[in-house]
């Protein structure tokens, strides 16, 4: 690598004896009586000296002249004579208003230069030029105010200009910028130059150039007034007041015969006016032809001497800094399209491609009906625009505004100090620049208001233009009144609201007739609290998916433009929405999640024993007949299929987010979230891609989740549960082939009850006695499994008395080995032998319930009213019965993941609509969604475990 290594020199680094090689970028040394020239890459002869010879570079040749001939002519070639006297670089010199001659008319050398006199007379006229190499006519104001190219006293010479001293002239300028970011006010050389000449060339001669560099001169000075300065915009202010009686153009009362057009008015309201009295005059479309769905701006141009440039339009980036390609850049003018450009630029680069500013006037083209076209004003905001030395453009109040008209991208003339040759020592740069275009409310026609261009601008100080660098931006943003819409959502919310908690009144009601309890307490606030938590995410989810949902269809599917997007600004109250949506459904879930935890549950096992048989009493040394012990291992076997139900949900949870993130990113319906009027799914990779819209992106994501489940629910219920597998139907037609009821309570004194008791009687027999009793069973030769005779009714939901619940509770107590008085227990028998009494206690027990045993705890089978099936509560209270409703579906679900589908769905995408609205990443938000899903599912189903082992006396390491 050292082999290729060159060293790092600049033409500035070479000095005064060398020069820079551009075949060796390197410095190399200047011959004898030689320095380096003024572009840094050859040598010159040092002064006097003439070149005898020159090749370039360093092969150059001097001769040092002769004492009486010490001057050198201007091209270096010869010596001569000078008698005014030497420059510094050893040439001929000579005073002002005279030309130096070094030759005569055929080309030969003279001798001694001479120095001609241009002749001021009135016959011609004549002064020097610019270079003193040529007589040219004096300009036309000295010979207009002193019949002569003098300017004498009491004229006034300013800016290469005369003018006559006399009252009425503007007064004397001041020529300086205040570039207010920095606190620094500098005094412009080319203000210097220009603005008092351009002022009185304006005022006295009406000058159009004049005129449009003073006014530009007050663009460069941001626009900015103040009734005690005279600077460039004080200038052009009192020149525009005193011209009231010229008339005005295009009938437009801001815009005077022979002056730009800078400003609207100051008067109060005027913005309001300007932006919103007037539509413009045309309609747009999303769908049709090109002069329907392109905004045509154009800018007329010009430079800062105030010379016409051109009419441009702005398609292919003319207002735009950063690069890209033209289709893209193009892209911004889409009408519907929301468009955003952000990059970083060095000053160098600025300093390069905008060495020389250019002003620009904006309009918006359109066709007069005519065939004439016309083009429609664009007034501009500009943000840096002090009025008083106070900023007035930066609320929101547009009654304050002080709208402009004309405006640059990059001024690197104003900010130099002394000599306009020099690098700028501050810089000005439209670094963001919003074109805004607002739709007119109720318009069915796509009518908009005038455009406006808000220009916002940053000074930088030049120190090192090849580190410095500047944020530009700029954007198209499509906005409409969304007051309508937000009153309209607050309705929504206030009436569904107002719903919500009447529901969460009745489930609190519900709850507390199913708790057994009538006193309203701390504890029911709280759970009145829980309930509305997840009625209030449901309002919110409602409406922020409506919401979504809504902009998606009437946005993208509109052909003539009624309805635009919210700007991100304005979308802060749905993504609050979405938030508390979320949090509260969260909380829901929690709620969900602990309950289901917490229940009661107990097998019941019909199973009677089969015969006796003989067992040795230990310690006895005797044998006694006992009966034969039933087995365990039906009830493990139930036990373990609950265990497996719990987490069963109506659809797959990974075909969910899959299929979801399937069409969002392979199918392309995330490309629908963009801010553009296309409703086509694939982009191509050279074309723009507008910002994604928040609003758009949840209501494409959760149409898709819910529309996508909702035909897994479907799929589920129709074919897979009906011709592959249905867990839940099938865990309790097992429950009636091992002779097992499971009795559950969710509440204190409600729950559910699936009746499992065998038609045959037992249900621990060999292969081919339960081969025969299921096809007595199908034959309809037996019972039916009912729990009343002749019906079919496995499932009820059960309230049961509070008796009842204090002979489960007292002998739950011995179950759960944790509480009970220490009289009620042997103290010579171990746990075990506890637990297993109190198991067969509490399996006596509720066996014996079922069979109406126990007349002072016995209960009533009775179908629920339509509106108690509505409300979820019931009417009745068990005071001295208990109730079991009949149940047509599985209700005991409730208990369960599959149950609660609907909450557990809405989780999951309000989790992922949030994941995704932080990240802007649907695969991200599909991957934590999944991860959240198999979480919680470990933790329900390990939880639920440790508490149906608790409760059942199951054996923990039987579940499996």
């Amino acid at each position: 690598a050292r082999g290729f290594s060159v060293p790092l020199q600049r033409p500035a680094d070479c000095g005064a004896d060398r020069y820079f090689d551009s075949s060796r970028l390197a410095c190399a040394p200047c011959g004898a009586h030689q320095r380096q020239s003024a572009g840094g890459s050859s040598c010159e002869c040092e002064p006097g000296y003439r070149m005898v010879s020159s090749n370039g570079g360093f092969s150059v040749t001097c001769e040092k002249c002769p004492e009486n001939m010490s001057g050198v002519t201007q091209d270096g070639w010869n010596c001569i004579t000078c008698p005014r006297g030497l420059t510094s670089k050893g040439n001929c010199k000579c005073p002002n208003n005279e030309i130096l001659v070094e030759r005569s008319l055929d080309g030969v050398l003279l001798d001694e230069a001479l120095c001609i006199h241009c002749n001021g007379s009135e016959h011609s006229f004549s002064a020097s030029d610019a270079s003193g190499s040529r007589c040219v006519r004096c300009e036309q104001t000295f010979i207009q105010v002193s019949k002569s190219c003098d300017c004498n006293s009491p004229n006034i010479l300013t800016g290469g200009l005369c003018f006559l001293a006399h009252e009425g002239l503007p007064p004397k300028g001041v020529a300086a910028v205040r570039f207010a970011q920095l606190g620094v006010t500098l005094a412009s050389a080319w203000f210097l130059k220009n603005l008092q000449s351009s002022a009185f060339a304006c005022w006295l001669h009406s000058n159009l150039t004049a005129c449009q560099a003073l006014g530009n001169m007050c663009v460069m000075n941001m626009n900015s007034l103040s009734s005690s300065s005279t600077d460039a915009c004080g200038l052009f202010q009192y020149i525009f007041v005193s011209t009231a009686r010229v008339g005005i153009i295009h009938s437009i009362p801001y815009w005077r015969p022979n002056l730009p057009w800078l400003y609207y008015g100051d008067q109060p309201g005027l913005a309001s006016q300007v932006l919103e009295k007037n539509h413009f005059p045309t309609t747009f479309t999303f769908k049709g032809t090109d002069k329907d769905v392109k905004l045509k701006f154009i800018a007329a141009s010009f430079d800062a001497a105030g010379n016409f440039l051109k009419w441009q339009s702005l398609e292919g980036g003319l207002l735009q800094l950063c690069p890209d390609t033209q289709t893209k850049l193009d892209a911004a003018y889409v009408f519907g399209t929301t468009y955003q450009q952000n990059c970083k630029i060095s000053v160098s680069k600025i300093l390069w491609d905008f060495a020389n500013p250019v002003f620009y006037d904006l309009f918006l083209e359109y066709n007069g009906g005519n065939g004439q076209q016309h083009l429609w004003a664009v007034p501009v905001l500009n943000l840096n625009l002090q009025y008083n030395e106070k900023f007035v453009n930066q609320g929101s109040n547009m009654n304050n505004w002080l709208l402009t008209r004309r405006f640059f991208l990059v001024d690197a003339l104003s900010g130099k100090e002394n000599d306009l040759g020099k690098p700028p020592r501050v810089i000005r740069i439209a670094s963001k620049i919003t074109i805004s275009i607002r739709l007119v409310s109720h318009t069915q026609r796509g009518t908009i208001y005038p455009p406006l261009i808000t220009v916002a601008y940053t000074d930088v100080l030049v120190q090192n233009p090849e580190t410095q660098s500047v944020m530009v931006s700029f954007a198209v943003s499509y906005e409409m009144n969304q007051r309508e819409a937000q009153i309209q959502t607050d309705i929504a919310l206030g009436v569904l609201g107002g719903l919500a908690v009447l529901w969460s009144l009745l489930k609190t009601a519900g709850w507390k007739r199913r708790t057994g309890s009538s006193l309203i307490d701390l504890q029911t606030v709280f759970k009145f609290l829980l309930f509305y938590a997840g009625d209030l995410a449901n309002v919110f989810f409602i409406i922020t998916v409506g919401t979504g949902i809504y902009w998606l269809v009437f946005f993208k599917a509109q052909q003539f433009v009624s309805v635009l997007l919210p700007l991100p600004s304005q979308e802060e109250d749905f993504v609050t929405y979405i938030a508390c949506a979320f949090s509260l459904k969260a909380l829901q879930f929690l709620h969900l999640l602990v309950s289901q935890l917490a229940i009661d549950i107990f097998f019941i096992d019909w199973e009677r024993p089969k015969g006796k048989v003989l067992k040795a009493v230990e310690g006895e040394g005797v044998t006694k007949s006992t009966a034969a012990p039933v087995s365990i291992w039906r009830t493990y076997f139930i036990a373990n299929e609950w265990n497996e139900i719990q987490t069963v949900r109506k659809i797959n949870p990974l075909f969910q987010v899959l299929a979801v993130l399937f069409f969002l990113e392979v199918v392309g319906f995330s490309n629908l979230a963009l801010m553009d009027a296309s409703s086509s799914l694939t982009r191509s990779s050279e074309s723009y891609v507008a910002p994604w819209s928040r609003i758009l992106r949840f209501g494409v994501s959760a149409a898709l989740w819910v529309a996508i489940a909702i035909l897994q629910v479907i799929f589920f219920a129709v074919i897979y549960e009906r011709f592959v597998e249905d867990k839940i139907s099938q865990f309790v037609d097992l429950c009636c082939v091992s002779n097992i009821s499971v009795f559950l309570l969710s509440h204190n004194c409600f729950g559910h009850y699936i009746h499992g008791r065998s038609v045959h009687g037992h249900a621990d027999t060999n292969m081919e006695e339960m081969n025969m009793n299921l096809k007595r069973e199908a034959e309809n030769l037996c019972s039916q499994r009912g729990l009343l005779p002749n019906t079919d009714g496995q499932t009820f939901q059960i309230s049961i008395s509070r008796k009842m619940r204090l002979n489960y509770d007292w002998i739950h107590e011995t179950l759960t080995r944790k509480r009970g008085p220490a009289r009620l227990l042997d103290s010579s028998a171990n746990t075990f032998e506890q637990s297993t009494r109190a198991y067969n206690a509490m399996n006596k027990f509720l066996s014996s319930f079922i069979d109406h045993v126990h007349k002072e705890m016995d209960y009533i089978v009775k179908d629920k009213l339509l509106l108690e099936r509505i409300l979820g509560m019931e009417f009745m209270e068990p005071i001295e019965k208990s109730i079991f409703y009949n149940d047509e579906g599985h209700s005991f679900t409730d208990v369960l993941y599959y149950g609660n589908e609907t909450t557990l769905l809405i989780f999951d995408i309000l989790f992922f609509s949030v994941v995704d609205l932080a990240s802007q990443s649907f695969v991200l938000a599909a991957i934590l969604t999944y991860l959240q899903q198999e979480i919680f599912r470990f933790i329900r189903t390990t939880l639920g475990q440790k508490n149906l082992a608790s409760k059942t006396l199951v054996d923990q390491r039987f579940l499996i």
